[in-house]
């Protein structure tokens, strides 16, 4: 999932818009006080699932929608959720089965039945938002609904299916509520997870309260929250140290992070590692000057990433050197195999063999935000001092940039990833695999492939020497230049239980563990 993502796993939501327009209703006075505010610089781009696959996005849909499926903190095969259960049907991994629980109803007490989900999957594969999630389901041939009983035709074998139920995309919607074909307007939700979706307002606030229709995978809810959208790091930062949020999470700036003491008091840090990366991607479509491999290739024997680890982050990431991240099923270094140790030499010798005139100009567009825009710079700086090539760096809002990039307007864009589940076919099929969701114009036969070769195997270490091939086929091909893996970092007010359970670096938000000590 991007992060921006980026990219994220879903556990149960729900939500219900009881205002529409946003902060016109003021809480109770008992509300106000049990209320913990949480702030992020995440940014939503829809309310609806059929239309973002982005963190912030996603944040949302696992509190407020609900899946057949979810994950429990840590974990890597999902359980039943909205479903009373779910499992393959025969030995071919073509028939996934679903039958839904028969006590449930949305925030607005309709009851849900198998066609609310069919309409659910069908309606997202039918929008196909230029920013929505429906990557995410290249295999799904169609939909049926028999009473509770949802089935999933699927065109080939894969055994990840289950978990791509489990996430965001997988939500699912009322379907008297949300338009046949469009994405649905305005700040109101109809689910049936954990929170109802009291007050909206875009980019501002989200305030949440517990749904008392909520059933499900989890045994409580938690309390209230108001969760605070922040324009960018040094913002968030500013509000942390002024006590105006209870708790923060994505993103504080580098040098706050880096300069964090566990040990001062009023505060609780809890730091785990994730599977969030950050890569370069390239637009590689006809007419892009980033269209010829050879350009690609000398790009990424000049990065040093060490050098953006320190001097820009504070050493609060550490360098990738592949598609799939450290601590992730198949994870190999090829980047480092082709490109051990930047060279200025080896990437003019490339240029030159390809008759390509430099320096090649191209422009760079990041979202608009500290940490970023010096990543940006750092980026610019250290291909420009070859004289090989020449960097415009331009800065754009979140939602510009996402329409940007999906749009094929940059020649090269900086974009997080945050996976959606627990394998590392969610870093291959939506990153490189035909019609990916980096929009990057990038397609292999021989990497589509290798990508359905590793969804055959129930079994996922026998997929390990594929996902081998896919990362050494990337870094020849170079689509993208992986460049960084990060830590997750929760801070917290020594009055906040839970926090430490908030994320598990997968992108989702689990607010109902919050609570006052």
């Amino acid at each position: 999932m991007q992060s921006i993502r980026l990219r994220i796993l879903v556990t149960c939501a729900v939500v219900l818009a009881a205002a529409v327009g946003g902060w016109q209703l003021l809480p109770s006075e008992e509300e106000s006080r049990a209320t913990i505010t949480v702030g992020t610089t995440d940014v939503v781009t829809s309310l609806d699932p059929a239309g973002a696959y982005d963190a912030g996005s996603w944040a949302i849909y696992s509190n407020v929608y609900q899946s057949l499926l979810t994950f429990k903190p840590n974990g890597v095969t999902p359980v039943p959720d909205a479903a009373r259960d779910c499992d393959f049907v025969g030995v071919t991994l073509q028939t996934f089965q679903c039958e839904l629980r028969d006590d449930l109803t949305f925030a607005n007490g309709r009851k849900i039945t198998g066609e609310d989900v069919k309409y659910s999957f069908e309606r997202m594969l039918r929008i196909k938002s230029d920013v929505g999630p429906q990557p995410l389901f290249s295999t799904l041939k169609n939909v049926t609904a028999r009473g509770q009983t949802v089935t999933f035709n699927l065109r080939t074998r894969d055994a990840t299916f289950p978990q791509k139920v489990a996430t965001g995309a997988g939500s699912i919607v009322d379907r008297s509520q949300y338009p046949d074909q469009s994405l649905r307007e305005g700040e109101s939700v109809d689910g049936s997870g954990p929170y109802l979706l009291k007050q909206y307002e875009p980019g501002v606030r989200a305030r949440l309260v517990p749904n008392p229709r909520y059933k499900g995978a989890l045994t409580k809810t938690g309390g209230p929250v108001l969760i605070r959208y922040f324009e960018g790091s040094d913002q968030l930062a500013e509000a942390w140290k002024a006590g105006q949020v209870d708790v923060t999470h994505r993103q504080l700036p580098a040098k706050l992070i880096a300069g964090l003491d566990p040990a001062d008091s009023g505060m609780r840090v809890s730091v785990a590692d994730t599977a969030e990366i950050r890569n370069l991607v390239f637009n590689v479509r006809p007419g892009s000057p980033m269209a010829k491999k050879a350009v690609r290739q000398a790009v990424a024997w000049v990065i040093d990433r060490p050098k953006v680890v320190t001097s820009v982050y504070r050493a609060t990431v550490q360098p990738l050197y592949s598609l799939i991240p450290q601590g992730t099923l198949g994870h190999t270094n090829p980047f480092f195999d082709a490109y051990p140790e930047p060279s200025a030499k080896e990437a003019r010798e490339l240029l030159d063999d390809a008759g390509i005139r430099t320096p090649v100009t191209f422009t760079l567009v990041h979202r608009a935000d500290s940490g970023p825009a010096q990543e940006a710079a750092e980026l610019r700086r250290q291909l420009e001092a070859t004289g090989l090539f020449k960097v415009k760096v331009v800065a754009e809002d979140w939602k510009v940039f996402q329409k940007g990039y999906g749009a094929g307007k940059y020649d090269a864009y900086t974009l997080g990833w945050i996976p959606d589940f627990p394998d590392p076919d969610n870093f291959t099929q939506p990153l490189v695999g035909k019609d990916s969701t980096l929009r990057s114009g990038y397609e292999s036969k021989t990497v589509d492939k290798l990508i359905a070769s590793t969804q055959q195997y129930g079994e996922r270490p026998r997929a390990t020497e594929d996902f081998k091939s896919i990362q050494r086929q990337i870094a020849t091909d170079v689509p993208l230049v992986p460049l960084w893996q990060k830590k997750d970092y929760v801070l917290s007010s020594e009055d906040i239980s839970g926090a430490q359970y908030l994320s598990d670096g997968t992108g989702v938000w689990r607010l109902w563990e919050l609570g006052w000590i």
